[in-house]
């Protein structure tokens, strides 16, 4: 199943729409450190609401940290970037993919780009330079489930 991973956070509201998102659609979160906010910030509560509880948050202190475990996990980074080449509908996403979306203020360092195994961007308007973070990871995210054939089964309520 594609993981969800967050290099360095800057928005706590963000962060725990994503936890959320992903609690909801039983795919671990890898969080890259620092993030901008403490962890335990009252908004990444407010935005996760009771959901966090179920994330599976798994934390890595660098990237240094969590390229080292994804080597040796041998797992592709798919790098959701505006600098990216191919559209997120065009990309063939694996059921072992990493999907990173960068942080709000700044996306990720060029050293994050160069061992990116992909790079993929949601197509927009003209003139247009970004869509917000969790709405990216949402679309992307819901892409790469549905090719690898991973949502979770329909629940009855």
């Amino acid at each position: 199943m594609p993981d969800l991973v967050l290099y360095q956070p800057d928005i706590p509201q963000n962060t725990g729409t994503m936890l959320r998102m992903a609690a909801c659609l039983n795919v671990k979160v890898h969080l890259i450190e620092p993030a901008g906010f403490p962890l335990s910030d009252h908004a990444l509560k407010r935005a996760g609401m009771d959901y966090l509880e179920r994330a599976a948050l798994i934390r890595h202190v660098t990237f240094e940290a969590f390229e080292d475990w994804r080597r040796a996990q041998g797992r592709r980074l798919v790098l959701m970037t505006t600098r990216g080449s191919v559209a997120y509908t065009g990309h063939a996403f694996a059921a072992g993919d990493l999907v990173m979306m960068g942080r709000e203020s700044a996306g990720v360092p060029d050293a994050v780009h160069a061992v990116a195994d992909a790079r993929i961007v949601i197509p927009m308007a003209e003139g247009m330079r970004s869509l917000n973070v969790a709405v990216s990871a949402g679309m992307v995210l819901g892409e790469a489930l549905r090719q690898t054939g991973n949502f979770p089964p329909l629940a009855r309520v």
